[in-house]
Formats: structure tokens, C-alpha cells, sequence
């Protein structure tokens, strides 16, 4: 997992309430678990006009020209605004990755799906809750300005762009440790290497009949 690194990108809106799972990432494409190549099926059902499968060459299906996502106003967004109750549905990790890997950084919305919402924190995708009167404001100008941006400053917890707009959000301390270190629960326990090899080694002395089991 990489740091979450300060950063300015344009918007992508997509202004829909209750946008679930199997939307973001149909389910015949769950079949791997690489976390990656799944950006081409971002949003697959609405995004072309032929349903998919795994191993296609999707360059070569005929896009929705009425989806946003094929919009040249919106080309390589890194910033996904949603309404309310985003990533609700199945607890697949495959929506997340299949966002991060078509290049979206954060998500706006006013609210999301529990498991999603902690799934986007474990895999670097910054979930952001924002009022439904910042919302509308966020789409008004990303539905009107061409390559509409924002920054987004993880350590000052804000979201501006360049014409006055701003607004703060929470995350609770674990989860902004993680996402600025690039570090999942993985990369977490292994920062703790040396205590629990420590441990291991004065618990084995202490219960060697426990070790003798394995």
C-alpha cells in the first residue's frame, strides 16, 4: 500500500444515491484476486452497452455514450463523487481495487456502506463524508467546469479548490496513521517484528510444553 500523499485531481460525478457492490464491479469478474486490472470493469453494466467477462478485450466494446464516464469532460478523474449510501450491497474488496486501479484516489459522498468504507481505509482509498450541501455544490461545478479539480490534504483533513470552495472532514487517528504511512494490517504487525519475536522468544522458556505441540 502506498503513503496517501496530498494531492490535486479532477472530479468524476456520478450523481446516483445507493450505488452498490455489484454496480462498481459485476460479479463475474471476482474471480481474481490480484487487487489489480480490475479499472477496465469500473462500473461495467453502465459503462458499455455489451456485457462483459473476464480475459475480454474491452477495449473493443462499444461504450454507453450517455454514461458520464465516457465523457472526454472527464477523462483520467482521480477524485469520484457519489451520493448517499455509496458501496452498499455484498462486502466484495473487489469494488475498492476496482476504483483505486482506474486510477480514483478518494471518494466523496455523503455517506457510504460500513464494510466499504473500512474496506476503501485497508486498501488506500481515502472515503470521504461530506454534507449534502457541499455535495450539490461539488457537482453543480464538476457538471459545469471542464476538468473541475480539487486538492485534498489528508494531514489538515480538507478538501478546497481554487475558487473558495472548502470544506474539513473527520477520519478517526488510526486509520490517517495508515493511510499516510502506506501501511495495511499487514505492514502494521510487521512494524512490531522485533516485540513479538521478543515475546516468542521469553514465552518459549516460559511454556516450552505450548511449543513442543507444534
Amino acid at each position: 500500500m502506498k503513503p496517501f500523499e496530498k494531492f490535486t485531481g479532477t472530479t468524476l460525478p456520478i450523481d446516483r444515491a445507493n450505488i452498490d457492490t455489484d454496480t462498481i464491479i459485476p460479479k463475474q469478474y471476482l474471480k481474481s484476486v490480484k487487487k489489480t486490472g480490475f479499472g477496465p470493469n469500473l462500473f461495467d453494466d453502465w459503462r458499455y452497452l455489451t456485457t462483459g467477462e473476464p480475459g475480454q478485450d474491452h477495449s473493443k466494446r462499444k461504450l454507453n455514450p450517455e454514461f458520464i464516464m465516457n465523457d472526454p469532460m472527464y477523462k483520467e478523474p482521480s477524485i469520484l463523487l457519489a451520493r448517499d449510501n455509496f458501496g452498499c450491497g455484498s462486502s466484495r474488496e473487489h469494488a475498492v481495487w476496482a476504483i483505486m486501479d482506474y486510477g480514483i484516489k478518494a471518494v466523496i459522498a455523503p455517506s457510504f456502506a460500513d464494510i466499504f468504507y473500512n474496506n476503501s481505509l485497508k486498501n488506500g482509498l481515502l472515503p470521504i463524508i461530506a454534507t449534502a450541501i457541499d455535495m450539490d455544490s461539488l457537482f453543480i461545478k464538476s457538471m459545469e467546469i471542464s476538468g473541475y479539480s480539487l486538492t485534498i490534504d489528508l494531514v489538515k483533513q480538507r478538501v478546497v479548490d481554487t475558487d473558495n470552495f472548502s470544506l474539513s472532514y473527520d477520519i478517526d487517528e488510526f486509520s490517517k496513521y495508515s493511510l499516510l504511512e502506506g501501511l495495511d494490517d499487514i505492514g502494521i504487525t510487521l512494524k512490531l517484528k522485533e516485540k513479538i519475536l521478543n515475546f516468542e522468544k521469553e514465552y518459549r522458556k516460559k511454556a516450552p510444553w505450548f511449543f513442543d505441540q507444534f
